[in-house]
């Protein structure tokens, strides 16, 4: 079972440039605004589960309530005994992303961003919005900012940054300016457009290709193709 995810290398593709759509905390202090999303004017949290196996970011299927073939084919690998199938599984499966506009103090004329985060965020976030001395900060006129600090892997033990959100005191206002902030409202980008809407068949497809090593441009030896892979696609077929 360990070859089925013994795909070390990395699908070479051309990158596309994402910094006028999503905003990553740097190391050290920002100060962000959240703005009120223009897609769901009650909530601005838009939740995605979004995979990462197989070497590129897929929208699961999950998301819209309909079944996804790598959770499917994780969950074969769960109806196992073997310790190597329930790790692989494991690795398989889709994360929880949300998606939060927000507006950077001091870059305001860039527009607004969407900032990407897990679920540890997302908490934070979440105990703010019940804390009736917090209020609403997504309020165009008494809302809050929050006060981003980030520090980088040799803080955090991993190859990862981490993120710590700070309300701050004093409620302010999202502009002075009225027009711009109507712009803010509507100019937003759509989380949920950011991914191509592949079909089951499609994902299926792509699952299949990356077990059999069918990957082009990988010069890695190929993997090897799990025996419940057929099997649990031949109802589908």
């Amino acid at each position: 079972m360990k070859e089925i995810l013994a795909k070390n290398s990395q699908t070479k593709s051309k990158k596309i440039d994402t910094k006028n759509i999503y905003w990553k905390p740097p190391v050290g202090k920002k100060t962000i605004r959240v703005i009120p999303s223009a897609f769901n004017p009650d909530n601005p949290f838009t939740e995605l589960k979004v995979n990462y196996a197989l070497n590129k970011s897929l929208l699961s299927l999950e998301t819209f309530g309909e079944k996804d073939p790598i959770v499917e084919f994780a969950k074969s690998l769960r109806k196992t005994n073997d310790k190597d199938s329930w790790k692989s599984a494991k690795q398989l499966d889709h994360k929880t992303r949300i998606f939060l506009p927000v507006i950077v103090r001091g870059e305001e004329n860039e527009g607004v961003k969407l900032w990407q985060f897990g679920k540890e965020v997302y908490m934070k976030f979440l105990n703010f919005a019940d804390n009736e001395d917090i209020g609403d900060f997504t309020d165009i006129i008494n809302g809050r900012d929050f006060e981003i600090i980030t520090v980088g892997p040799e803080s955090t033990g991993t190859q990862y940054n981490k993120s710590d959100v700070q309300p701050k005191m004093k409620t302010s206002p999202l502009s002075e300016d009225a027009v711009l902030v109507e712009k803010w409202l509507k100019d937003q980008p759509n989380p949920i457009e950011q991914f191509k809407r592949y079909t089951f068949e499609e994902i299926k497809q792509m699952l299949q290709d990356w077990l059999g090593g069918e990957d082009e441009e990988d010069e890695e030896e190929p993997v090897k193709e799990h025996s419940n892979i057929k099997n649990l696609f031949k109802d589908d077929e």
